[in-house]
Parts: C-alpha cells; structure tokens; sequence
C-alpha cells in the first residue's frame, strides 16, 4: 500500500502543477489529510479512501470543458500501470465519480463509507476560512462580481444551471458553501464542519457591514 500511496502523491503533485490555487496540490493535500483524520473513526478500507482522496480533482470538469469522463480514465490508466487490482480501481472510481456537490441528485443509495468519508473530507475543504479563500480565488479566476446586492442568490438549481453559474462570489456561499453543513455523511464530518460553518456566518456578517459601510 505504501508504495503505492507514494506513487500516486508524486504522480498527482506533477498532474497538478500549475492548477488553480483552489484545485491544485494542496487542497489535494488537505482533503487527503481530512480523510485519513475521519478515517480513523470509521470502519472503512484505508487504501480505498486515500487513493480516491488524492486523486478525486486529478482531472476537475470546471477545467476540462465540463468533461466528467477524463478524471476517471485518467485515474484508471495511472492505477492500471500501478497494477492495482481492478476492484481496488473500481472503487476509487466510483468515489471520483460520485463525490461532487454538483452530482448530489445523480448519486446511488447505500453509498460505501470510503465515499462518505472522501466526500466529506472534500465538502469540508471547500468551507471556513479555506473555503472563504477558495471560492474568493475562484471567483477572482473567473473574474465574477465579488458581490452584488441586486442580484438574488439562485437557490435549488439544476445540475446544468449550477455549472454555468457566474454569479456573485456572495451568492455561491448561499448556493453551495452554507449548505454543505447539513450535507456531512460522518459523524466526524459533522463536527469538523459546524465550526467551520459558524466562521462562515461570522465572516458574512462582518462582510455585509464593511459593504455598507455601518
């Protein structure tokens, strides 16, 4: 398993030079860390976990002209010359396909506890002070409004709608970001994520009155 980890942190390190600062090798890093952090109070196949974990944005469709098929050939041909076992692979990419905010309506029932893990190791990244910055610099690589008060939050949009979105940067904390809280499958994603949350208040709060300048 070691070698394997190894391998796959060196190969996702190369793949993701570069990338945007929100997507790149250290919010793979993070979520990584998170992962094995909530693994440690489940009963789930570590090997399974970690390698799904650091290869879930190995190939992110906001960057691939929406292509949801890349990540998962890419993560198939990487694992294949790693001679992984095809059930190990399966796994790993039943995750990478399954894990995204976006795909929440698509999902299976009775998902594996490898992919709760991952997904709320991944969910939780993109909340608190992290996600603030993330989504911040994600806006500013889009370059969408920071903020906008005469443009509504577009809450309970479709798969489509969600990934042609350019609303305000505000806003995606309404449509995503506040909403992830009460999305955590774990028990340690819960309690990881309600702090996280409560800083997100605090920071909108403090927000709306600088914009106001109250």
């Amino acid at each position: 398993m070691k070698n394997l980890i190894e391998n796959t942190v060196e190969f996702v390190k190369e793949k993701l030079e570069g990338a945007e600062a929100g997507h790149d090798w250290f919010h793979i890093e993070r979520v990584w860390k998170l992962s094995k952090k909530i693994a440690e109070t489940e009963n789930c196949n570590q090997e399974v976990v970690e390698l799904a974990a650091l290869l879930h944005d190995i190939a992110d469709p906001k960057f691939h002209n929406g292509d949801e098929t890349l990540a998962l050939k890419v993560s198939r041909e990487f694992l294949e010359s790693q001679n992984a076992g095809e059930e190990l692979i399966e796994q790993v990419l039943f995750i990478i396909k399954n894990i995204s905010f976006k795909n929440r309506g698509e999902v299976p029932e009775n998902l594996p506890v490898e992919l709760k893990i991952v997904q709320d190791a991944d969910r939780i990244d993109a909340i608190g002070a992290i996600g603030i910055g993330r989504t911040f610099n994600f806006g500013g690589f889009k370059n969408n409004p920071m903020y906008d008060p005469h443009v509504e939050p577009k809450l309970n949009m479709s798969k489509e709608e969600y990934k042609k979105s350019n609303g305000t940067t505000i806003n995606h904390f309404y449509e995503k970001l506040l909403l992830l809280k009460d999305l955590m499958n774990t028990e340690k994603g819960k309690e990881i994520a309600a702090e996280r949350h409560d800083f997100m208040l605090k920071f909108l709060d403090q927000f709306y009155k600088e914009w106001n300048v109250d």
